[in-house]
């Protein structure tokens, strides 16, 4: 089950870490958040080294749907609304500054990765108040937004659309591939464990002045207790030939609204997102299929895949540093469903703090950040999901062949009949029928009973 950028791209295998090593500079994570911030170090004159424990680009870098947005949803009229328009203009400025950013970058580097500028659209076939209102809440941020009574070429009916213009979309990997060339980028090297200044890895140590986790899910709990501050979702794309393809990318609003992104001669279709390790009954890819075969009847399905997002209580990523306890500890972590804009915001933020650049825009995103009122109360919430999970281990475990509970820490398994993997509904760890790990922020595999 690979995603189209998987199967259209060929990254070439780097070594893996020769042994002990000096840097100034450690990313760890060689997905495009990672990437991108150790380009960008290079580029300030500083020496970087990146540690991948599998491939470059290996992991959600090649699930994405690849929009590079300012568009996350209905997220600016409540930014106003619980963070002022400071705050909500730096989250929209920075965003938008991504996407021009990718721009330049491929243009100067003439990187072939089928970049096109195109609007982003939210729908609904219910609702339009809220299209209205965020319409409106953006435009004021200084966003080319608008609402409009239209359907957009969309194969059902709705009450209109809340358009953002000038966004984009590309190719991930093509785009990966070439930016990484620049690099020092060692696969296949699992960091275990960083103490202050130092990373042990299976294979040497690299002692670096500045450390940055990058690696989606931080693996380290203490400090920061990232794992207390976030979950993580999955969500499904399948990809089709015969549908109809608009020019511009969709994302309903409604329960269980679709995505609609072009690639080519083929329609991205996407939905069906739920908790990691909450999908007892599966069913989400015969879901779209059966959505697709209604709206473009004798569509063909391609491929389908999956992707996992980290998700924060305020819906907003956390780049900055790691936390108090080390000053030169970075971190770049829940992007939601939007990992190609905050990759490139990531980057130049963690680049001017570790250069000492101004940065304005980098209080809204920080880690330290106080939680409004409502975040508070979904961190409750995703506080209960842990503590079931937590509870699980002490039930009886079932005959999967497996240790039934994630070596992260210790939460009991769900199955996953649709991906046919073992998922963490409290952190999102997950692991393949043989117990060997898919995804963190666990580092080890669960091994066969």
């Amino acid at each position: 089950m690979k995603s189209i950028w998987t199967a259209e791209t060929k990254i070439r295998n780097r070594e893996s870490l020769p042994g002990d090593i000096d840097t100034e500079a450690l990313v760890i994570g060689g997905g495009l958040a990672g990437i991108l911030t150790a380009y960008y170090l290079k580029q300030a004159g500083i020496d970087t080294v990146v540690l991948e424990a599998d491939r470059i680009g290996s992991g959600q870098t090649k699930n994405t749907t690849a929009k590079i947005t300012s568009q996350h949803g209905l997220i600016y009229d409540r930014l106003l609304r619980t963070l002022g328009s400071k705050k909500a203009e730096q989250y929209a400025r920075a965003n938008e500054n991504a996407i021009d950013e990718y721009e330049k970058l491929i243009r100067e580097k003439e990187i072939d990765c089928d970049f096109v500028r195109c609007p982003a659209c939210l729908y609904s076939r219910e609702e339009e108040t809220l299209l209205k209102r965020e319409a409106e809440a953006a435009a004021k941020l200084g966003i080319k937004a608008s609402f409009e009574q239209t359907d957009g070429g969309l194969p059902f009916y709705v009450t209109g659309i809340t358009k953002f213009e000038d966004q984009a979309r590309f190719h991930p990997l093509k785009f990966l591939e070439r930016i990484a060339e620049e690099l020092t980028v060692y696969e296949r090297t699992t960091v275990l464990k960083v103490e202050s200044g130092r990373a042990k890895t299976d294979r040497g140590n690299v002692t670096a002045r500045q450390i940055v986790f990058a690696a989606h899910f931080p693996f380290m709990n203490i400090p920061g207790y990232y794992f207390a501050r976030m979950y993580q979702e999955r969500s499904c794309v399948i990809a089709l030939e015969g549908a109809d393809i608009p020019e511009s990318m969709y994302l309903g609003i409604d329960k269980n609204g679709l995505s609609f992104r072009p690639h080519g001669e083929k329609l991205l279709l996407g939905g069906g997102s739920h908790r990691t390790g909450v999908n007892k009954k599966g069913g989400q890819y015969e879901y779209l299929l059966k959505q697709a075969r209604i709206l473009y009847p004798g569509c063909k399905e391609t491929a389908h895949w999956s992707a996992q997002d980290c998700m924060t209580p305020d819906r907003i990523p956390y780049i900055g540093r790691f936390s108090n306890r080390y000053t030169d500890w970075y971190v770049a972590t829940g992007f939601g469903k939007w990992g190609m804009t905050s990759a490139m915001v990531s980057a130049r933020i963690l680049t001017a703090l570790i250069t000492g650049r101004e940065c304005p825009e980098a209080a809204v995103f920080s880690p330290a950040r106080h939680l409004t009122v409502q975040a508070a109360g979904q961190l409750v919430c995703h506080g209960a999901h842990t503590v079931k999970g937590l509870a699980g281990h002490l039930l009886p475990a079932g005959d999967a062949g497996i240790i039934p509970n994630c070596p992260h820490m210790g939460c009991r398994l769900k199955y996953n009949p649709d991906e046919e993997s073992f998922d963490c509904p409290c952190h999102g760890s997950r692991f393949d029928k043989e117990g060997r790990l898919l995804d963190g922020p666990a580092q080890t595999d669960c091994r066969k009973k």
